[in-house]
């Protein structure tokens, strides 16, 4: 049975169609086509692929690493009212077991589906990072790097370990990503205070981008780049933002959608206040509070964030000044490559899955289309 989504605009994968229709079939995307004359009807003034969302810890009052069975379908839930049509559920520094456990969790959800948004793997953010640019991480559970033990951690995700971030100039660190790398597994490089040449040495060993860029790293210099610098000029590295004004300016975020407009994916980093009230929370273990919207340690550093995938396009636009077009494809498009799902994800093409959000003028998310299912906002 064909469904059709009828808009004022239809963000293809060539751009902009205005006043066309999307045939679904069997939760994929079989025609876009023109409205026939006649048909006044519209189910939404912008129909756009639905977002991705790499980096998320939690929302809506849980985390990622709480054990309750019922946490990831509450998270899915909750990103999929944000426009989010898929997501990686992504750990903390955590003593192994937790981490182990964790993994094992996200591949159950991730083969066994469920209401929300679609789990396409795990995110391991920690152990293998340094003490200089920790953010909310606890230094004292930091690892070193050994092959064998990523191994262990893929093999407990049962092969659905899809992204490790770590710090490049941590002992060897250039083997660990050339060894994930043939495991399939994205390398992305941050809470680190490496060099220009460290970053640039583990780009050459196939990493392939900076987590959180300008956020947990060696910053810009005009004698000594940086881990920035690499990033912002090698055209080989994604680079993730944290689009909410606070952990980065939005000067800063001009320059990254800028130098890098086609390597700029939007994530949330999202913790467990998400969606919440302000008060006390918890991350990593630490206690934190969310003043504001804003989430802090003790010592007044950032800690996870509480922003919106559908917030961070809307911020992209009003804040880099860059077009409606571009912002949805750093939050669509742009993080399906970085996972190499783009063949079946991230944009609105004949033979792809069914992914669809409706959005008003305003970029608010009005409706979201998983695999041609409606979900009730």
């Amino acid at each position: 049975m064909t469904q059709v989504l009828r808009a004022r605009r239809v963000l293809s994968e060539s751009g902009w169609l205005d006043d066309h229709q999307i045939h679904l079939v069997e939760g994929q995307i079989a025609q876009i086509t023109p409205i026939p004359a006649g048909i006044t009807t519209r189910d939404a003034d912008l129909l756009c692929p639905a977002y991705l969302d790499l980096h998320v810890h939690g929302g809506a009052g849980l985390d990622v690493m709480d054990d309750d069975p019922r946490t990831l379908e509450t998270l899915a839930i909750h990103k999929a009212c944000e426009g989010v049509g898929a997501w990686l559920p992504t750990t903390v520094t955590a003593p192994l077991p937790a981490i182990e456990s964790a993994l094992g969790r996200i591949a159950l959800r991730m083969q066994t589906g469920g209401k929300g948004a679609i789990v396409l793997g795990s995110y391991l953010e920690g152990p293998y990072f340094t003490p200089q640019n920790k953010g909310a991480h606890p230094p004292e559970l930091f690892r070193e790097l050994d092959t064998h033990e990523l191994d262990r951690l893929i093999a407990h995700s049962q092969n659905t370990l899809r992204v490790v971030a770590l710090a490049p100039e941590k002992a060897g660190a250039l083997e660990a990503i050339a060894h994930l790398k043939r495991r399939g597994v994205r390398v992305m490089l941050g809470h680190s205070a490496a060099t220009h040449a460290q970053t640039v040495a583990a780009f050459d060993a196939g990493a392939d981008g900076l987590v959180h860029c300008f956020n947990g790293m060696t910053g810009l210099h005009h004698r000594e780049p940086g881990m920035v610098g690499a990033g912002l000029t090698d055209s080989r590295a994604w680079l993730e933002l944290i689009a909410d004004g606070h952990h980065v300016h939005p000067a800063t975020i001009r320059l990254c959608a800028h130098c890098a407009p086609e390597r700029t994916v939007l994530i949330t980093d999202a913790m467990r206040a998400a969606g919440m009230p302000d008060g006390r929370y918890d991350i990593c273990g630490y206690d934190v509070e969310m003043r504001n919207g804003i989430v802090r340690t003790p010592s007044g550093g950032l800690a996870g964030s509480t922003l919106s995938v559908d917030a961070a396009v809307r911020n992209m636009v009003e804040m880099a000044g860059i077009s409606t077009e571009e912002a949805i494809r750093m939050a669509s498009l742009h993080p399906a490559q970085l996972l190499g799902v783009d063949d079946h994800l991230g944009s609105i093409a004949v033979g792809k899955q069914a992914n669809v959000i409706a959005l008003n003028a305003q970029l608010q998310v009005r409706q979201i289309w998983l695999k041609g299912t409606p979900l009730n906002l």
